[in-house]
């Protein structure tokens, strides 16, 4: 039965409300998204609120020092007695270079580096022997006592990786401790490219399935009446702002859907925002999201997702009730 998590607050200012207000939905787990705040801080403030997981999903990684990811994963672990998960993310290069002012590489093998000298870092603290970790894009050499929070009396948080293509997916599953599937994906993408890229990385570790978690980000339009289903339709745009991405053209490429990313980049750049959605039909639509009453939409994930840890839910675009959440909840938890 996999667990199912949901997207906790935009904002430090109501997160622990929330955190409150959902785990009465049944929910096994919170995450926070970096978007328009801050993505560490709602977490905090919602640690002491509840009893939840909670997880980034994800915190951008090359703008930040592996220092600074493992003082923040260090201590949500230890406010929240063990229940935090540092999910980490690339982002694309516009928005590395041009919104966080910081340096873009070759992003693979940077992740690559991050997660290694964050992991190095918490495992240094616990051990009381830290190792010197040299790379091309971070360094570590230093850590003076003064500076070492000892071990965590909850053990070393996980950290897991946002990941979409074959290589990133590959080196995700060979080194972090779990795979965030990118919710811009379809059954097939993930039965032709994302599965066989993990098999890959686990391979080449020696490792088992059973040493990562596998996380399966799922844009999800559910609804009970008429009403409700027309609202979670707002979750098309969703899919067409990530369709606009370059980056996000293969898994359009493999279900013969290529041309549309050009089109939705077009708009995007013109500022259309609204017009993009409408190129965004019922059929990309249905085999990227979820759609449906939580019945439905819990067994469409069951099919698409059989064998991943956990559900992290996305309602883009609409609010639904924390009543639908408790049953859409319950189906996922129901249907596995």
């Amino acid at each position: 039965m996999p667990k199912v998590d949901v997207w906790l607050s935009n904002s430090v200012l109501d997160a622990a409300q929330r955190a409150a207000q959902l785990e009465r939905t049944g929910v096994d787990g919170v995450f926070s998204f970096e978007n328009a705040h801050d993505v560490f801080f709602p977490l905090v403030a919602a640690a002491p609120a509840c009893s939840l997981d909670l997880m980034t999903n994800v915190a951008i990684a090359f703008p930040r020092s592996p220092l600074h990811l493992a003082h923040a994963a260090y201590d949500l672990h230890a406010l929240s007695g063990g229940r935090f998960r540092l999910g980490l993310g690339s982002q694309i290069r516009t928005h590395v270079e041009r919104r966080y002012g910081a340096t873009w590489g070759k992003p693979v093998d940077h992740m690559r580096e991050v997660v290694a000298a964050t992991k190095g870092i918490l495992d240094g603290w616990q051990s009381g022997t830290s190792v010197p970790f040299r790379g091309a894009y971070t360094t570590h050499t230093l850590m003076t006592p003064i500076f070492d929070p000892g071990p965590n009396p909850y053990g070393v948080p996980k950290v897991l990786v946002g990941a979409l293509g074959p290589r990133m997916s590959a080196m995700a599953a060979e080194v972090a401790d779990g795979v965030l599937v990118m919710p811009f994906n379809t059954e097939r993408h993930m039965r032709e490219r994302t599965a066989p890229a993990i098999e890959s990385g686990l391979r080449t570790a020696g490792r088992s399935r059973q040493d990562i978690e596998v996380v399966a980000e799922v844009i999800v339009a559910t609804g009970r009446t008429e009403e409700e289903l027309a609202a979670a339709a707002a979750a098309r745009f969703i899919v067409a702002f990530y369709g606009s991405t370059p980056a996000y053209r293969p898994v359009l490429d493999v279900e013969g859907w290529g041309e549309l990313q050009p089109e939705l980049n077009a708009l995007s750049k013109r500022g259309e925002w609204q017009s993009m959605a409408s190129l965004v039909d019922d059929d990309v639509f249905g085999r990227i999201a979820v759609r449906g009453t939580p019945e439905e939409a819990a067994t469409e994930i069951a099919r698409r997702f059989p064998d991943c840890d956990r559900i992290c839910a996305y309602f883009p675009g609409y609010s639904p009730s924390d009543e639908l959440i408790a049953e859409f909840t319950a189906a996922v938890k129901g249907a596995a």
